[in-house]
């Protein structure tokens, strides 16, 4: 009976897992898409000198709003995965907690790569 259980655990561990790995490339995703925007007004900065500001103001300031709403997104994306990175963890620690020999197993696990870290 343990062993079904330890079984059903795991496979609730790898599901939680895969959802934690989907956040991450979301987390990615926000970064990049908050970087964008970044990038585009380092140019427009660098370059400034070749043109007025006052002559292009009509391209300039929907570029700005564009600029502004991608980065609120970005930000979004970031807060929105990081928030479930961490719920995701407690998930595992909630499966983890339920099973003694995955307990122990893990405790051993976290042991050697502490020696490894300190050899």
């Amino acid at each position: 009976m343990e062993q079904r259980s330890i079984k059903h655990i795991i496979n609730e561990i790898q599901l939680v897992l895969s959802e934690k790995r989907t956040a991450l490339s979301v987390l990615r995703t926000g970064i990049a898409i908050f970087a964008l925007p970044l990038s585009v007004l380092t140019v427009l900065v660098a370059t400034s000198r070749y043109y007025n500001i006052f002559e292009v103001l009509g391209l300039f300031v929907p570029l700005l709003v564009i600029c502004v709403a991608l980065a609120i997104f970005g930000v979004v994306m970031m807060i929105r995965s990081t928030r479930n990175i961490r719920r995701y963890d407690r998930m595992v620690d909630s499966l983890l907690s339920q099973s003694g020999y995955l307990k122990s197993l893990l405790g051993e696990a976290r042991l050697l790569e502490e020696q490894e870290e300190r050899d």
